[in-house]
């Protein structure tokens, strides 16, 4: 299998209970070659669980990555070569993530504070196949200081030949802090990112953290390899519409947000067949019409009917009239 080259200009990051199949499969509505990246996914519940459930994803997702949660080597293996007989375009280990959950199961955050345990992983999942193994942490946890405990961690994982970075550009707290706090108060660093980029110019680093908006986006390219975007392209998934333009020099598709919706609507009812519930899928697409004129009635009706028993397509095609009929 030859090594897969990945364009990651623009990422949509891993998300706990948002980036999954089914949003990942919306989301490609919207963008052709933005890297989307699975929630996380632990190697004990990869290895001893529901792998089928776990790995299962639709082609048109790609490119797609796998985030593994884990530290250890061995099971990061076994679980990168399951990947790579899915035909996942990369995976991605977690040393970000500041839950209790995770810290309790020893991945996530707590892994920046031993990089050569981390080194040691990248260099298991490295040869265990030929996807490309990316890492995504933080730029330092807890009472770490200053720029050298981040240049000791990314100098470790790189000389164990990780394919690239992905910063979030804020420390995380593992004590005191709850997960949706540590992603809004420690403050952002882009500066520290940055001068990664300066000491290993060779390495691919992805920044993360804070970034809302494409124009925010695209100035970080002047700095960084890429951008990943997390919550606000969850929340307004419409500028992903965009992607394609700004950042991979495609011909815009001249989508609406209308036409969005209509080329969902297969995959909707092919899943409706297989038992999915309706609201299971619709949950991420009610921020498609933030800011326009009916986009309340269109969140709350799909709100109000989607997880009802057998609620079908025509709860769609309705909470698409309330937008019609404001136009």
């Amino acid at each position: 299998m030859s090594k897969k080259i990945l364009d990651r200009r623009f990422c949509v990051a891993p998300m706990l209970d948002w980036s999954d199949r089914h949003c990942r499969v919306f989301w490609r509505q919207l963008s052709h070659h933005a890297v989307l990246y699975t929630e996380m996914i632990t190697t004990g519940a990869l290895i001893h669980g529901d792998h089928k459930r776990h790995l299962d994803y639709s082609d048109i997702e790609h490119p797609v990555a796998l985030q593994l949660g884990g530290s250890d080597p061995e099971a990061l293996a076994i679980s990168v070569r399951m990947a790579e007989q899915w035909h996942y375009d990369e995976v991605n280990l977690n040393c970000g993530c500041p839950s209790d959950r995770v810290q309790n199961g020893f991945f996530g955050a707590c892994l920046m504070a031993r990089p050569t345990l981390v080194a040691d992983c990248v260099k298991a999942m490295k040869d265990a196949g030929d996807l490309p193994i990316t890492v995504k942490h933080r730029i330092g946890i807890d009472e770490q200081e200053g720029y050298g405990p981040l240049q000791e961690f990314v100098g470790a994982i790189a000389d164990a030949g990780t394919d690239a970075i992905i910063v979030h550009a804020r420390k995380a707290w593992l004590q005191g802090l709850s997960p949706k706090e540590n992603r809004e108060i420690p403050p952002l660093n882009y500066d520290l990112v940055y001068q990664l980029k300066k000491d290993f110019p060779d390495l691919e680093i992805i920044i993360n953290g804070g970034i809302q908006t494409l124009e925010d986006a695209r100035s970080q390219l002047s700095y960084v390899d890429g951008i990943m975007m997390g919550r606000s392209a969850y929340q307004t998934p419409y500028l992903l519409a965009e992607v394609d333009e700004h950042f991979y020099q495609q011909a815009a598709t001249g989508k609406t947000r209308r036409d969005i919706i209509h080329d969902f609507l297969p995959y909707i009812e092919a899943e409706l067949s297989k038992g999915t519930r309706l609201n299971h899928m619709t949950r991420h697409i009610l921020g498609l019409f933030n800011g326009q004129a009916g986009g309340k009635l269109f969140r709350r009706h799909i709100s109000e009917h989607a997880h009802r028993p057998g609620a079908g397509l025509e709860v769609l095609h309705d909470a698409l009239a309330f937008v019609e009929r404001s136009w």
